[in-house]
């Protein structure tokens, strides 16, 4: 089966990890993202720019207390360069990966590791804000269109880890994995991941796809040794203050 493009993915990643609102000014888009995080807050080049839009660009994100950063995609390396002759530099560079689902339907995760929840429960809070992913992340989640779910992991009978999915245009995309650190290296994260296959089958997805960043060793050797291929890469560019 042909893998989805990374145009294709970044317009998935744009649909289930929304920005709280969108505007266009000039060349750019210009995201709100109350806190979300850069993916919800980076801007992007929509159209032909030069050095002289990026004064408007800037003005937007300090007008909604935003750090002024952008989002730079495959194709855009005219951007790069001049956001890094202006002073900005490269931030969180990540790697895009997808796989058919049937590639991790091809076992389910034992009995009671993973439970479907929607909402969040007070427990799956805990564990993304121990990792770091706080209220305005999981707003990101509640704000998503559906279909979406979370999946709650447990070890025994404890709450061990949770991830968020969405789906759009049949791709599903998993966002914010975390497993509390006292339960890695138990094959959690491996079990989340086949569970989230068979959720995205049981709602018609053809594809499962993530976002890592490049720093995160074990987890790009995990999800390359389920099956996910590397389809490519977006960074960011940030203006230090």
């Amino acid at each position: 089966m042909t893998l989805p493009t990374v145009q294709t993915l970044y317009g998935v990643t744009g649909a289930t990890w929304p920005a709280a609102s969108v505007a266009r000014v000039g060349p750019w888009t210009i995201r709100a993202g109350r806190g979300g995080g850069s993916r919800v807050s980076a801007a992007t080049a929509e159209g032909p720019f030069s050095v002289d839009d990026l004064a408007a660009a800037q003005a937007a994100m300090t007008a909604l207390g935003q750090p002024s950063q952008f989002m730079i995609r495959a194709g855009e390396a005219a951007l790069d360069t001049l956001l890094a002759g202006q002073g900005y530099s490269i931030k969180d560079p990540v790697n895009l990966y997808a796989a058919p689902v049937a590639a991790l339907t091809t076992h389910r995760p034992p009995p009671v590791t993973s439970f479907q929840v929607w909402p969040p429960l007070a427990a799956q809070a805990e564990i993304w804000t121990a990792g770091g992913i706080g209220p305005a992340r999981l707003a990101v989640m509640d704000r998503a269109p559906q279909p979406k779910t979370t999946l709650l992991g447990r070890i025994g009978e404890r709450p061990a880890g949770t991830v968020y999915i969405g789906i759009h245009a049949g791709i599903a995309m998993i966002h914010a994995l975390e497993i509390l650190p006292a339960y890695r290296r138990r094959g959690l994260a491996r079990h989340l991941m086949h569970a989230a296959g068979f959720w995205a089958a049981d709602h018609a997805a053809t594809h499962l796809s993530l976002i890592v960043t490049q720093a995160n060793a074990g987890a790009n050797a995990l999800y390359a040794s389920l099956g996910l291929t590397l389809v490519g890469q977006y960074h960011y560019r940030i203006l230090p203050e």
